[in-house]
């Protein structure tokens, strides 16, 4: 049995997954925490998760409690960047796995986190986006950047979204340029009207545009273009189900790790 806390019980990830991993066989939750002023600290987690039925677990105040008192074997961070970097250096301090599902993370902090779980031999992960179809769509635009030299992302989320461009897109990017590949070679001195209006520029020449309306959740378009024609290559999430799989996968599978691993494509 695979004991697991929760970090930001109360964001729409936690109160996804709670309900899930209580449904697992192989599964335990244990604990769960969020902001440490909220008036969720101390009840149930049932009554933030909508759950029918009391758990028995309580929500804690901070890390260092929740660990304490359930001795979970995995943390399931989907809080904000800065937070869950602190989450996950406590949660190998105390020989706990950190799955990290937040975006945002700069590339220090997330060698600073290898470096830690390679000295502890303790797996963890950080997974820009739990959505099987969304690696795919990830993969397959790394496919496609060997062929193409002009490529443009247009990545669109919800208004709540704290930060751009998303995690899923950086990732995009990064394995786009594998192999130092440089897009987007400049035919012309443009001039922006309006600052921003070609979007933000990946060290790489990728461009990427980020959307933030209501009514969006999770959505990415990598387009590719050539003389003649053009390649889009698109995944639309419309609800949290679709990382339900991820989720599950991740946690069972970090169990097994003795470092710190980037992207669910590794376990698939």
């Amino acid at each position: 049995m695979i004991k697991v806390a929760i970090a930001g019980i109360n964001g729409r990830m936690g109160r996804a997954s709670a309900p899930v991993i209580l449904a697992d066989s192989e599964l335990k939750l244990v604990g769960a925490f969020g902001k440490a002023d909220a008036a969720y600290v101390g009840s149930d987690i049932a009554e933030v998760a909508s759950l029918k039925q009391d758990t028995g677990v309580k929500i804690s105040k901070k890390a260092d409690e929740c660990f304490t008192v359930g001795k979970p074997d995995v943390l399931l961070d989907f809080t904000i960047a800065e937070s869950a970097v602190a989450h996950a250096k406590s949660a190998l301090d105390h020989g706990i796995r950190p799955v990290i599902g937040v975006s945002g993370l700069s590339n220090e902090a997330v060698d600073e986190l290898k470096s830690l779980a390679s000295s502890k031999k303790i797996g963890g992960m950080i997974v820009p986006n739990f959505s099987v179809g969304a690696v795919l769509m990830m993969e397959f635009a790394r496919q496609a950047a060997k062929h193409f030299s002009n490529a443009e992302i247009v990545e669109m989320h919800h208004t709540k979204k704290l930060d751009a461009p998303s995690g899923t897109s950086m990732h995009t990017m990064r394995k786009m340029a594998e192999g130092d590949r440089r897009f987007n070679q400049r035919e012309v001195d443009e001039h922006e009207l309006l600052h921003g209006a070609r979007g933000a520029a990946h060290q790489s020449g990728v461009r990427v545009h980020s959307l933030r309306l209501p009514g969006l959740i999770s959505h990415q378009d990598v387009i590719f273009g050539s003389d003649g024609e053009l390649l889009s290559i698109r995944h639309d999430s419309f609800n949290t189900n679709c990382f339900i799989k991820g989720i599950l996968m991740s946690i069972k599978a970090v169990m097994k790790m003795d470092s710190l691993t980037v992207g669910l494509e590794h376990l698939l």
